[in-house]
């Protein structure tokens, strides 16, 4: 068996922006169907764990089954976590360079407002508008009716993952530079999220980005996170992944990253009833997906149908925590199962690799441009008198 290190550095950067993207979309689809329950509902409702692509929690009834109607969830339908994901690259493909929260006005905004695209949940062509979440409907409100600030639209949000589920396109265009992507992570998370919603968005980019590094392992990852992370969102992350450091098996994983999440996630033990505390901004507090996003790749050692089965089986939001885990591991150069990837492909009626190869060849123009940039820099420090190096 390959050590994980020297697997992760034969990796060239398309494979990992191929992985990263084609590994968040069937992590998402995956996770869909039992979004919203525990894993003993998960247990009870598929007599054992989800090994795969399953059907609609409620069968046929899901057009008015509550509380999953009108969503198709299952089957191989990816949610609104990849419709935002692409939309995000397709805003990089506009611009050809680094985004900042205007990006996000200028251009995502309308996306999401006036390009109608086949949206699997509903078996229909509709505007992405009409499918995402309150949360990022606030985006719209904010941004385009609102005429806000867009670095400063995201204040007064609902506090969740909003942001962070689609910022792995960030990570990319900034690989092996962990910084920089949690830096333009947080510019553009500005315009829809605060607190520890933004917060998480910088640092899964950062993940993403760390995962990309020649030679990266899911430590590796964690460790950059804790380097970039702030307040609740690095305490969870640390407890998180502490805990997954003692368990090679999702299932026995499963109920011990819950209760380490558990302090710092303001939602509560029942997800679809969340208590009074929740999604308000904290100092002290993180979402939940992210750190247990972390902590089954910790578990699974990087291997991805692993860290994305033990993600779907997590339950709660785990369509958001597959989506994460599964943009890392495919980062990492760990291969998504090519029945899975097929099957969401053609469910979905979605080409999961043109994305990537459009932010591929974005990416190279980006590093391009920052190699002239910081070579301009370097010219104009020797022209002030700055040495070339430093003792």
């Amino acid at each position: 068996m390959t050590p994980k290190g020297e697997e992760s550095a034969a990796v060239a950067l398309n494979e990992r922006i191929t992985g990263a993207l084609v590994g968040a979309a069937v992590g998402d689809a995956l996770g869909g169907p039992v979004e919203g329950y525990s894993p003993a509902q998960i247990l009870e409702r598929h007599g054992g764990r989800v090994h795969g692509i399953v059907g609609p929690w409620h069968g046929d009834a899901w057009r008015t089954a509550r509380p999953i109607a009108p969503y198709h969830k299952g089957d191989g339908h990816i949610t609104d976590d990849t419709l935002l994901t692409h939309a995000l690259v397709r805003v990089y493909a506009q611009v050809r360079d680094h985004l900042d929260a205007y990006a996000i006005a200028e251009h995502l905004v309308p996306d999401l407002m006036t390009n109608p695209r086949w949206i699997p949940e509903l078996e229909t062509e509709a505007l992405p508008l009409h499918r995402v979440f309150l949360a990022e409907k606030w985006l719209v409100t904010r941004l385009h009716y609102g005429h806000v600030d867009p670095r400063e639209a995201g204040v007064g949000n609902i506090v969740n993952c909003g942001a962070a589920m689609y910022m792995a396109p960030v990570g990319l265009v900034n690989a092996a530079d962990p910084r920089g992507a949690y830096t333009e992570a947080l510019d553009i998370a500005g315009a829809h999220q605060s607190s520890y919603g933004r917060e998480a968005a910088g640092v899964f980019a950062a993940a993403v980005a760390a995962a990309c590094t020649p030679g990266a392992t899911p430590d590796s990852v964690v460790t950059t996170c804790l380097s970039l992370a702030k307040d609740g969102t690095r305490a969870a992350i640390e407890r998180v992944c502490e805990v997954a450091s003692g368990y090679s098996d999702f299932e026995s994983a499963l109920t011990p990253l819950r209760e380490a999440v558990a302090p710092y996630d303001t939602v509560g033990p029942d997800y679809r009833s969340p208590s009074l505390a929740a999604r308000r901004p904290s100092r002290l507090h993180s979402i939940e997906e992210l750190p247990v996003a972390l902590g089954m790749l910790v578990v699974s050692g990087g291997d991805y149908r692993h860290t994305v089965l033990g993600s779907v089986n997590y339950g709660r939001d785990c369509d958001s925590i597959a989506t994460m885990s599964g943009a890392l591991a495919g980062a990492l150069g760990s291969p998504v199962p090519e029945d899975w990837s097929k099957t969401v492909s053609e469910a979905s009626r979605l080409d999961l690799w043109a994305p990537a190869t459009t932010l591929a060849r974005v990416t190279r123009e980006i590093f391009e441009r920052d190699v002239r940039r910081h070579r301009a820099h370097e010219r104009a420090r020797t022209e002030l008198g700055v040495p070339e190096c430093f003792d």
